[in-house]
Parts: C-alpha cells; sequence; structure tokens
C-alpha cells in the first residue's frame, strides 16, 4: 500500500509523492526558545517524527529543516507586544542569548527523552538576518509592501488567494480580526521587519535598509525554508493553530517572493487538552521534566500520544498516562524473553508486517499500527520472528523496543539467582517443601518465577 497523507490545503487524503522520486524536503516549525515546551507543543514533534520515520519506511530519504526562533515572535501574533525572548530573559534575570541556549538545550533534551529524530538542519533566526532582510527586499522590489514608521509590512491586498490554506477570504478574515491597526492598511497585513522606536534600544536588533530593527516573526520561516531546501517544498509541517495566521503569512511572502505554488503538503497536528487547550500564556504548564520528576518514564507519554491519531484532539490525564505506562511494562515483559531466545537472524514476520505498514500508511493511523503491535506478539511463531517483526515496526512507533528491560535497581539479581539454584536443587532431590518456601521467600521479595522445559526464569511482579 503507497503512503497517503493528508493535506490541510486540499482536505484530502491523497497518495504521497514528493517532487524528487527519492527524496523529500520537509519543513518542520521549531520552537520558540523563551520557556519550556509544554507537552502539548511535544505532542507536535512526536506527530513530526512518526511522518519522519513513516517516509522513511516508504523507502524515501529526508531533508528535513528545523528552525529555533529566538527573536521576532511577539506576545501577539498581530505584531504587537513584546518579543517573547525579551520578556523571557526579563522575567529570569538573563540576557536573551542565555535564555535562548538554555531552553534550545532543554528542548534537544525532550526530544532525546522521546526518541524524536534530530532535523537534518537546525537554523537559527538570530543566524540568518541576512537570509531574512534579503526576502523583505524581494518583496519590496515586486510591490508587495509598505513601509510605516513603525515596520515594513506586507500588503495582503496586492495577493488575491491570501488565506487559501485557511479557506477563509480576505473580508472574512479581516471581519474576524480585532487588532490595533496603526498605520496598517489591512488587519491582515503583517509586518516583516520590525523597526526599534526612535531613541530606544532592544536587546535584539540589526541594521537594515528600513532602519534598526529586528525581522518578522513569520518572515524566518520562510525565507530559511527557501534557502536549505530550494524553491519547491515538499512538506510543510507544525500545529493546527499555525493554519490561520503564521503558515497563511509563510504561504503568502513565499509565493509573491517566488512567483510560483511553493508547498505540495501542508500537515498539522491537532491539539493536546488538559480542561482547555494547552497554553504557556498562564505561566502554569505540564512539560516531559515534571512528568519525569513524578515518576514516569517519557516513552510511556510517547505511547500515550500514539494512541490517537494526529488529526483527533487529544485529552491529556494522568489515568490516561498510567495506562500508558501500564502497557510499556507489559510490553517490555514480553520483549525481554523473546530477546533471550533471538539469534538476530531471523527475519519479521511478513503478514504481521503487511497489516502494520498499511495502518502507517494510512495517514498515519498509529492507534492502529499499535494495535498491529500487539497482536503480533501473540503470533504462533518462533520467539526470534517475533523480536524480529517487533525490531522492524519499532523503526516507526520508536519505543526503545531492541533496549527495553525491566528496571531491577532495587533488586539484588546475585541473590535472586542464588534462590532459583537452591529451589533447583531442592526440586532434584524432591524436596518439595524446602522448594515452595523459596518460592514464597521470592513472591515476598517481589519476584515472580517461570518454570519450562529451559531452565527457570524470574522477573519482577
Amino acid at each position: 500500500m503507497p503512503l497517503k497523507l493528508y493535506n490541510t490545503m486540499t482536505r484530502s487524503v491523497d497518495e504521497f509523492t514528493p517532487r524528487d522520486s527519492k527524496t523529500v524536503t520537509m519543513y518542520t516549525c521549531g520552537p520558540t526558545v523563551y520557556n519550556f515546551a509544554h507537552i502539548g507543543n511535544l505532542r507536535t514533534y512526536v506527530f513530526e517524527d512518526v511522518l519522519v520515520r513513516a517516509l522513511a519506511m516508504a523507502g524515501f530519504d529526508v531533508n528535513r529543516v528545523m528552525n529555533v526562533t529566538d527573536v521576532g515572535h511577539l506576545t501577539d501574533d498581530a505584531d504587537s507586544g513584546e518579543d517573547k525572548m525579551e520578556k523571557g530573559a526579563a522575567r529570569e534575570g538573563k540576557t536573551v542569548w542565555e535564555i535562548a541556549q538554555y531552553y534550545l538545550d532543554a528542548f534537544e533534551a525532550d526530544m532525546e527523552h522521546l526518541h524524536i529524530l534530530p532535523p537534518t538542519v537546525w537554523c537559527k533566526a538570530t543566524d540568518e538576518i541576512d537570509t531574512q532582510i534579503d526576502q523583505v527586499k524581494i518583496l519590496e522590489d515586486k510591490g508587495f509592501t509598505y513601509t510605516t514608521s513603525d515596520a515594513v509590512y506586507f500588503d495582503t491586498s496586492k495577493l488575491p488567494d491570501y488565506g487559501k490554506l485557511s479557506r477563509q477570504n480576505l473580508d472574512e478574515l479581516e471581519a474576524g480580526k480585532r487588532v490595533e491597526m496603526g498605520e496598517k492598511k489591512n488587519p491582515t497585513d503583517f509586518a516583516l521587519w520590525k523597526c526599534s522606536p526612535e531613541g530606544t534600544q532592544r536587546l535584539m536588533e540589526w541594521p537594515s535598509p528600513w532602519g534598526v530593527g529586528f525581522p518578522g516573526w513569520h518572515i524566518e520561516c520562510s525565507s530559511m525554508a527557501i534557502k536549505y531546501l530550494g524553491e519547491h517544498l515538499d512538506i510543510h509541517c507544525g500545529g493546527i493553530d499555525h493554519i490561520q495566521v503564521h503558515h497563511s503569512n509563510e504561504i503568502a511572502q513565499a509565493e509573491a517572493a517566488l512567483g510560483h505554488e511553493w508547498c505540495n503538503w501542508w500537515m498539522h497536528g491537532e491539539f493536546l487538552l488538559a480542561g482547555g487547550k494547552m497554553s504557556k500564556s498562564s505561566g502554569e504548564f505540564l512539560t516531559l521534566a515534571l512528568l519525569i520528576e513524578k515518576g514516569y518514564d517519557p516513552i510511556a507519554y510517547r505511547y500515550f500520544l500514539l494512541g490517537a491519531h494526529y488529526r483527533q484532539q487529544l485529552q491529556f490525564s494522568f489515568e490516561g498516562l498510567d495506562a500508558a505506562a501500564s502497557a510499556i511494562k507489559n510490553l517490555t515483559r514480553i520483549v525481554e524473553p523473546l530477546r533471550a531466545k533471538a539469534t538476530g537472524a531471523e527475519q519479521p514476520i511478513q503478514a504481521a508486517m503487511a497489516s502494520y505498514i498499511e495502518a502507517v500508511n494510512d495517514d498515519l493511523n498509529m492507534p492502529r499500527a499499535l494495535a498491529a503491535m500487539w497482536n503480533a506478539t501473540k503470533l504462533d511463531a518462533p520467539a526470534g520472528e517475533i523480536y524480529a517483526t517487533l525490531l522492524e515496526m519499532d523503526k516507526v512507533l520508536a519505543l526503545g523496543i531492541a533496549t527495553m528491560a525491566e528496571d531491577t535497581s532495587d533488586l539484588d539479581p546475585a541473590a535472586i539467582d542464588a534462590l532459583i539454584v537452591d529451589r533447583t536443587t531442592a526440586k532434584a532431590e524432591k524436596n518439595w517443601g524446602r522448594a515452595d518456601e523459596i518460592r514464597d521467600e521470592l513472591m515476598a521479595m517481589g519476584i515472580e518465577i517461570m518454570d519450562s522445559a529451559e531452565g527457570t526464569t524470574w522477573r519482577k511482579a
């Protein structure tokens, strides 16, 4: 079955075909590094990771670029408020550069904990100021901009299909906007370059043909994507909240500058809800570090996310996370004895893989893919073949099956093994009373023993 994906632009699930038969160019909106990513943000990155892995399973190489927004993202998407980086620096009494590096390091740690593959290219907005200025110049030369006392704006009235991603025309978009117009011509117009007020100095500002200032949030993504991936992009991803403003503005900038359609496939992950939409604006939000502090394995959170389709809203609850953690423990108990019996030469079971691949290729239907994985664990087949099948499935699931092991740090394996040897000896001598005493002693220690023709093994109860 070919890989089929939902395209937000067309509102349909279609067979995915990149421009190049082997390499997929993909841009994913990265973090704004003024605070920790919350677990709702991380849902988007897990969805994108599944997409990258599914593309690889389908035989494609993926050239993926992710930006790091370390300037230009204002507290209000409508070009007003403080720069989020400067706000973060003031909150913590650090420089904007210290804030940016600290939260980028934290984000990369979250990615590692969740087995999210790193992008091919990381690009920071502050490293690409000239790239952004160059695209603003192109737009200015083509007549898509106007300059006011505070900014260079993109004139959305000059682009007849502005808003096509959200399928709202200009009149509808303008009617829905509640913005301070200032010197804007249209409510949907947005800043390409913000000028620093005369007589003031911001923490982050650069010279430009329009005066000292800083780039708008939207220009960084389109300009850096074009620089690193070329004029034609296969896939652009992000959260569903980006559709109406950020991604619509990216399309406007890119297509006005290039003069042709820019991106073939737009893909968006739905919200994680915790009562309502999870947000940083209140200052109180759940992070992966907090889940770890509470004793949860980060992979339990990944499993929790895989239990819902990426285009469906997902309600977070600790009960749901507990169920995911329990599933990971059960999977570990299944995997360890399979691994012990595997030689490494076995091949995956094709019938099991077929149902799994069908699920993944059906617009990343990970709930069905998980069901296919659990079905594989129940097959009447050699242990090594089942293990090989699970390993192959894990190339997309990324649950860490190859290294899954129960936590025995609170146990004394040598003492347990010695008791099992004593029990085996007692059974050989037909000293059934002593054998039962040792079994009860192990049970009191929280150890479950399994007898088979190949010997006795144990695990945490």
